[in-house]
C-alpha cells in the first residue's frame, strides 16, 4: 500500500514538472506568438531581422503584415500554411540548416505571387489587358507565370538584404 502511495506521488511530481517545463518551453520559445498575424513574431528568430527592417522601411509596412503576403488569405489554408512553414522553420533553426542567403520555398513563392495579384488585382487586371504595351518584350514571360518580384525587386524588401545594408537591423525589435 506504502509502494502505490510513493509511486503516485513520483507519478504526480513527473507529471508536474513535465507541464511546467511544457510551459517554460512555450514560454521561451515564444510558441503562442505565431498564432497571431503580428510582424513582430517573424522576428523571434534573428536570422529575419533584415527581413523584417527592411520591410519596416517599405511601402508595405502600412498596408500589408507578412501574413498579408506570405500566407493565404482565408480559411483552414492559412493555418495549415503557417503550421508547415513554422514547422519548417523550426526544424532548420533548431539543427542550423537554413542557409545565410534565405529563399523563398516555391510553395511560399505561389502564395506571394497569388496575393500579388490578388490584393493588386485592378493593376494586374490593366496590365493583362494591355500587355502588348506594358510588358510587349516580356509578354511571353507574363503569361508563362513571371513572377511580380522579378522585376519588382525592391517590393517590400529593399533591392538589397544583408548586414551592411540594414546595419542597425541586430537591434530590430517588435514593439507593439
Amino acid at each position: 500500500m506504502k509502494t502505490n502511495k510513493v509511486l503516485v506521488a513520483i507519478s504526480l511530481f513527473v507529471f508536474v514538472v513535465a507541464v511546467g517545463f511544457f510551459i517554460y518551453v512555450l514560454n521561451i520559445s515564444k510558441a503562442t506568438s505565431y498564432l497571431t498575424s503580428e510582424p513582430g513574431a517573424c522576428i523571434n528568430c534573428h536570422v529575419m531581422n533584415t527581413q523584417y527592417a527592411t520591410w519596416q522601411h517599405s511601402s508595405h509596412a502600412k498596408a500589408a503584415t507578412c501574413a498579408d503576403c506570405h500566407l493565404p488569405h482565408e480559411g483552414v489554408g492559412k493555418y495549415v500554411a503557417k503550421a508547415r512553414d513554422g514547422l519548417n522553420h523550426a526544424m532548420a533553426f533548431t539543427f542550423k540548416t537554413y542557409k545565410n542567403a534565405i529563399v523563398i520555398s516555391d510553395d511560399g513563392a505561389k502564395r506571394v505571387q497569388d496575393n500579388c495579384i490578388s490584393c493588386h488585382a485592378s493593376l494586374t487586371s490593366v496590365m493583362a489587358l494591355n500587355s502588348d504595351v506594358n510588358h510587349r518584350y516580356d509578354d511571353e514571360s507574363v503569361k508563362t507565370g513571371r513572377r511580380c518580384w522579378e522585376c519588382h525587386k525592391e517590393v517590400p524588401h529593399g533591392k538589397v538584404r544583408g548586414l551592411a545594408t540594414t546595419p542597425d537591423n541586430l537591434g530590430v525589435r517588435y514593439v507593439k
